[in-house]
């Protein structure tokens, strides 16, 4: 896995011009817990990569770089409160729970904009995001996409799902 992202992250400079593998790999090396989680993001297609660091804690921000949404986290509503609502063709799980079972969080609005500002990404797909409890409390939820040079959030009810759609996670070490 390390070997991985290394790659991906000296093909990638732009995502993280002022940062050196070798501080990354050390980062990682002191967190072993965290390869696995990275190990389960690349296997369901997200191709993890550094997209710089928090300006406050300092930790880095790794997070699915993978053109598309995950091709092994699509079709999913947005959460587990949605599946138990969908009566009538569930789908085979959520998007939520498929994020904690695996360690990452779901991608707010503004990383996903940071991560679009690196690349153009989910121009054929859309990823759910985090969503606001407000938002969330009236049945819908928010995911993202980039369609015509621009990032679009849109709205739909948490307990809609499309084989095009599925979500990005991201992990702070």
């Amino acid at each position: 896995m390390l070997e991985t992202l290394k790659n991906r992250f000296l093909e990638n400079m732009n995502r993280h011009q002022d940062l050196k593998w070798e501080d990354v790999e050390k980062r990682l090396q002191d967190h072993p817990g965290m390869l696995e989680i990275l190990k389960q993001m690349e296997e369901s297609g997200g191709e993890p990569d550094v997209i710089g660091s928090d300006t406050d804690s300092g930790k880095l921000i790794f997070c699915d770089c993978s053109m598309e949404t995950p091709s092994g986290r699509r079709s999913l509503c947005y959460d587990e409160e949605a599946l138990l609502k969908r009566s009538k063709n569930p789908p085979a799980g959520s998007a939520l729970a498929q994020a904690q079972k695996m360690g990452v969080e779901l991608m707010n609005e503004v990383l996903y904009r940071r991560l679009q500002e690196l690349g153009e990404f989910d121009l054929k797909t859309s990823s759910w995001i985090d969503t606001p409890a407000d938002v969330r409390d009236k049945g819908g939820a928010l995911f993202c996409e980039r369609r015509y040079g621009r990032v679009f959030t849109f709205h739909n009810g948490a307990d809609s799902y499309y084989s095009v759609r599925g979500w990005r996670g991201y992990i702070c070490l």
